[in-house]
């Protein structure tokens, strides 16, 4: 009979015939959490260390919480070796998996989806455990966040309109201040003609966000607002269907991305009553690649036009197709900071990509700028070469440009300069001759980051000023953010303090007034508000790095999670120098490995990488 491990909310081990082998000691459910969520297999000395420290004998302790967790398992699983490695049988359901990585369906069945990890288990003497454990309790809560949201997603794309609108008022209840979900509830309730639902929904959003933000929600919920059911009956052929959409692209990659995506959308719903299969996919994913690739915070009805065109093209066995819808979903939870869910979909569409170097390019791509945001240097870079290589054999410079600029990315955090450089002109060269604009200020502010760790504070900041500037004639906030933030860590660089102060306040400002923002972006920019808080005794300093241990925790970042203890352990926090210590381990982590550590006072990242 399969075993289930429940984790969230009061943990327990059952099997299809009952209850199984109680644990008498809270520290073996803790042993038995660490092994099945770490990254990586820890040695016993440091499981001792972290849980056992106070004990008389901790490797004792810990050998005595692992025959706990042997006697639990019996049969199903086994607990040995130094280091530790967990093995389960297959078909045994432990409910955390289920939520980072099992289908919609499944995960927004658990019925403690929404409960903390480990609810009720305290642990004394184990100030390290504790935050390891704070983290991995942030980290599912969003991820079961992103799950309420994709089955809401999901059910609506199956027309399940009342099951999509509980799934998404239960997301918005538990973030109440995501644009996204509060988007998706009201055009739910537009959807299924209740509007004055819609009506108060958006009321209730638009207080929450006055009394709490001081500000109006943006666009993305404006829209979701202006939603409308489809009445007209109009038909058309074919043909004039391909014109649409071919007219609709001009005048998305003309500029005129308003009057493109309202032809696209009308494409979508001329091919739904012509029925054909590839038209009805193939109009909606032109319309959620002009939602999504565009600037203007419409992320969220493409992620809809994406789920839509999923379904009908795995019904109507069309896999290149299915692989295009996954990959763009992946890239929209990459770009959320919901890896475990943009992991699961860009795997899937390599899987399904088959022989396209294309559709190859693109989700390696985009595995290796996950692996990059979450800490994974090594794995990233090896992802991000074949990427390289993949989008050369298709004959894509533009996808070569968006891979060469991450994998530039990648070095500069790992400290090979020389061949961050080189990687990073390779992209702006490509980019000059695909004429390609709107992607040059991220290459750029990177290639200024460079110079800025060679100790070239001066050409860093011609290259940043340039990137700034192209980035505010193209409106891009995720662009403009990045090179902000550049230009701060040049003006601390300079001894401008107070003005590098500012320009980072004006680059979180400036990168998060849409909802579609790159969410590693807004950490990066905390990163840098921290470590000069730190350095200059800044009165927010403690407040910065709250904010940005939560959004780490709650995203996985761990490199910037690192960070964030890092911090902490400067403002005197022994607890935090031992929990760096702990994820310090799970990461191949050094000075040069950590995202923003260089050998000269300036550092950085990048914004919102909007994909070819």
């Amino acid at each position: 009979m399969p075993l289930t491990i429940q984790l969230l909310g009061r943990p327990g081990i059952t099997r299809d015939a009952g209850e199984v082998y109680a644990f008498r000691s809270r520290k073996s459910w803790a042993v038995l959490a660490y092994l099945i969520l770490g990254e990586r297999p820890p040695s016993r000395s440091q499981l001792a260390r972290l849980l056992f420290a106070e004990a008389n004998d901790p490797v004792r302790a810990l050998r005595w919480s692992m025959v706990e967790i042997r006697r639990a398992l019996g049969d199903d699983g086994s607990v040995e070796g130094d280091p530790v490695v967990l093995r389960l049988s297959p078909g045994t359901v432990v409910d955390v998996a289920v939520v980072t990585s099992g289908g919609w369906a499944e995960a927004a069945a658990l019925p403690g989806l929404a409960a903390d990890l480990l609810d009720g288990v305290a642990v004394k003497g184990a100030a390290a455990f504790d935050t390891w454990l704070l983290s991995e309790q942030r980290r599912l809560a969003a991820a079961a966040e992103a799950i309420l949201h994709e089955a809401a997603l999901g059910s609506m794309s199956r027309g399940a309109l009342q099951d999509a609108i509980g799934y998404a008022a239960r997301a918005a209840a538990m973030s109440p201040l995501d644009e996204n979900h509060q988007a998706l509830l009201i055009r739910l309730y537009r959807t299924a003609g209740d509007d004055e639902a819609a009506e108060k929904q958006y009321a209730a959003c638009t207080a929450a966000f006055a009394a709490e933000l001081g500000a109006a929600p943006g666009p993305v919920v404006q829209a979701a607002l202006r939603e409308t059911r489809e009445v007209r009956e109009e038909v058309a052929d074919r043909t004039t269907i391909e014109a649409v959409i071919e007219a609709g692209s001009a005048a998305v990659s003309a500029g005129a991305t308003e009057a493109g995506v309202h032809s696209l959308r009308t494409a979508a719903k001329l091919a739904d009553r012509h029925g054909g299969t590839r038209l009805r996919v193939g109009a909606r994913l032109v319309l959620a690649e002009a939602l999504i690739h565009a600037l203007g915070g419409l992320d969220e009805e493409g992620l809809a036009a994406l789920y839509e065109a999923d379904d009908i093209a795995a019904s109507g066995g069309l896999p290149e197709a299915v692989a295009q819808a996954r990959t763009e979903l992946g890239y929209v939870d990459f770009l959320r900071g919901r890896y475990d869910r943009a992991q699961l979909w860009l795997t899937d569409g390599l899987r399904l990509a088959g022989d396209s170097p294309s559709l190859r390019a693109k989700a390696t791509t985009y595995l290796g700028a996950v692996d990059s945001d979450r800490g994974n240097y090594g794995p990233a870079a090896d992802l991000l070469e074949r990427a390289v290589a993949l989008s050369r054999a298709a004959g894509e410079p533009r996808r070569e440009a968006y891979a060469l600029s991450l994998l530039g990315r990648v070095n500069l955090f790992r400290g090979a300069l020389d061949d961050a450089a080189r990687q990073l002109d390779a992209a702006i060269g490509l980019a000059g001759r695909e004429h390609w604009l709107a992607f040059l200020p991220w290459p750029q502010a990177l290639r200024g980051e460079v110079q800025l760790a060679r100790g070239d504070p001066a050409g860093a900041d011609e290259q940043l000023q340039q990137s700034f500037a192209r980035a505010c004639q193209l409106g891009d906030p995720c662009w403009e953010g990045m090179s902000a933030r550049g230009l701060a860590m040049v003006a601390e660089a300079g001894g401008d303090t107070g003005r590098a102060f500012a320009l980072l306040a004006e680059a979180r400002r400036r990168s998060n007034r849409l909802a579609d923002a790159y969410t590693w972006l807004d950490g990066y920019i905390l990163d840098a508000q921290c470590e000069l808080g730190c350095r200059h005794d800044h009165p927010e300093t403690r407040r910065w790095i709250g904010t940005l241990r939560r959004l780490a925790s709650r995203t996985g970042m761990k490199a910037l999670l690192l960070r964030s203890l890092r911090h902490g352990a400067a403002l005197g926090d022994a607890g935090d120098a031992a929990a760096a210590a702990v994820v310090g381990a799970e990461l191949d982590a050094t000075p040069a490995g950590v995202p923003g550590r260089s050998p000269t006072p300036g550092r950085t990242r990048a914004g919102r990488p909007r994909s070819a």
